[in-house]
């Protein structure tokens, strides 16, 4: 049997790391999205553990202020994108600048100096990785992902799909389509 899965990635890592530092009796508190506060002193060897476990699960401690800032970013757009309940009518440069407390122009420069990308870039990226995962869960018409991502036409979201994958929104759903039908076979 196969089943397609929807993931809140912000309540699954919250989750995540509420079991993860249970475990290791450590008293935090969960400040925002990617982002939590000891409330303890961590001896070294226990912050070393910690990183440890961690880094199984992909998830790492940033110390530097640019990377933390980064990542801020990363998890803002990530946010935006995926967040089913609530659609930003604002650009994405206000709200980054608003929400971050720097202008767009100090972040624009920052994140394309370490991430060798653009905010822009990123935010297409996203957007077309969330489209794809609405592709495969089928639920949705073309022109509902493209409302739902404020994509100003469907026309719009079908050319930085090409752009960014080489074929088409309608492409990769008849790919997802035969996949599906040949998965049926195959159990048959």
């Amino acid at each position: 049997m196969k089943a397609h899965l929807k993931f809140d990635i912000p309540a699954l890592t919250n989750q995540l790391l509420t079991d993860l530092l249970q475990l290791q009796e450590v008293k935090f508190r969960i400040v925002t999205f990617g982002e939590i506060e000891f409330v303890e002193n961590l001896s070294t060897e226990k912050l070393e553990e910690i990183t440890l476990i961690f880094n199984k699960f992909g998830i790492e401690i940033i110390e530097n202020q640019k990377t933390i800032l980064i990542q801020k970013i990363k998890d803002l757009i990530i946010d935006m994108v995926y967040d089913d309940n609530t659609t930003i009518n604002i650009k994405s440069s206000v709200y980054l600048a608003e929400k971050l407390g720097h202008s767009y122009g100090y972040l624009s420069n920052l994140f394309s100096e370490i991430t060798f990308t653009s905010i822009e870039n990123f935010i297409i990226m996203q957007k077309i990785e969330y489209t794809k995962q609405l592709i495969i869960k089928n639920q949705l018409s073309l022109t509902e992902i493209a409302f739902h991502l404020n994509y100003s036409s469907v026309a719009h979201l079908s050319t930085q799909f090409k752009n960014t994958t080489g074929i088409t929104p309608s492409a990769f759903q008849r790919i997802i389509k035969k996949r599906r039908e040949l998965s049926t076979q195959n159990i048959n």
